[in-house]
């Protein structure tokens, strides 16, 4: 009897070849290129999952939307909130909603198994170059001739004023304004490539409607499962930065986001995005 799981695992085994590819090339556009090819195989998986969901037969067993609790960080640790940002933005590509503990330690998953499989596997490889590229950039030093917005409050008159000065900016804030740019970019890579395939998936064809309407009941699916078991109270805004905000660094986490490759450990069932090495 085949396993139920075969299929997903046959993607997830695609998927990390096509990882393996982008962490071993120099090359930024055949690193790009795998990059678009490992989303664009995630995307159409999900959506031939999709189709095959909507159309199972009565006596077999439906996939339906699960709950996982994603590991991030211990508490304390400086950061989590951009590892967070990272995550989300990974699996808003990959229909996949997120809740995110009060202190950024873990993220609770929504969605089918080989949606959160694929998110977990991107989270794993992205996460290291992350971190790696962050490191580089405030080893080297670029960082201090960076200035940062600071808002100082200074007593005139009796009164309060606030004056907007420019300061240096320390390693920490340069680090999270990088890592926050560096998941932004991310993101917006990611949500091009779903756009497209899914364009693609739903253009005029034989199999379109159909396609269309499974990836409709997929949607409102997921929405339902979410509704009813979210324990949410409020919506996550994303990292801030109290420090203040430094055009540079997040330039140059930009143009990290842009050049990262996908990366993953031999296999992709290793540990799941969690590093033990502090930032500074």
């Amino acid at each position: 009897m085949t396993s139920p799981n075969t299929g997903a695992d046959r993607m997830l085994t695609r998927i990390g070849g096509l990882l393996r590819k982008a962490e071993s090339t120099d090359n930024e556009h055949e690193a790009e290129a795998f990059l678009a090819a490992a989303q664009r195989l995630a995307t159409r998986s999900s959506i031939d999952l999709t189709v095959a969901r909507a159309h199972v037969a009565g006596r077999e067993r439906r996939s339906t939307p699960t709950q996982r609790v994603i590991p991030i960080g211990a508490t304390g640790k400086k950061g989590l909130r951009t590892y967070v940002q990272l995550f989300v933005a990974i699996a808003s590509a990959n229909d996949v909603r997120c809740d995110v503990a009060r202190t950024s330690t873990q993220v609770y998953a929504f969605g089918f198994d080989s949606d959160i499989d694929t998110c977990e596997a991107l989270y794993t490889s992205l996460l290291v170059q992350m971190v790696r590229a962050s490191d580089h950039y405030i080893k080297s030093g670029q960082y201090r001739t960076a200035t940062v917005d600071k808002i100082v409050v200074e007593k005139k008159w009796g009164r309060q004023v606030q004056r907007r000065v420019q300061a240096p900016v320390a390693p920490v804030t340069a680090r999270l304004n990088f890592q926050m740019a560096f998941a932004a970019r991310i993101g917006r890579r990611l949500a091009e490539v779903r756009s497209e395939v899914e364009s693609e998936a739903v253009a005029p064809s034989e199999t379109a409607a159909g396609t269309a309407l499974a990836l409709r009941d997929k949607e409102l699916e997921l929405t339902d499962f979410y509704a009813r078991s979210s324990e949410a109270r409020g919506t996550w805004r994303g990292p801030q930065v109290s420090a203040g905000h430094s055009v540079a660094a997040r330039q140059a986490g930009d143009r990290a986001g842009r050049a990262a490759r996908l990366g993953t450990s031999p296999e992709l069932g290793a540990a799941r995005g969690q590093l033990t090495e502090g930032q500074g």
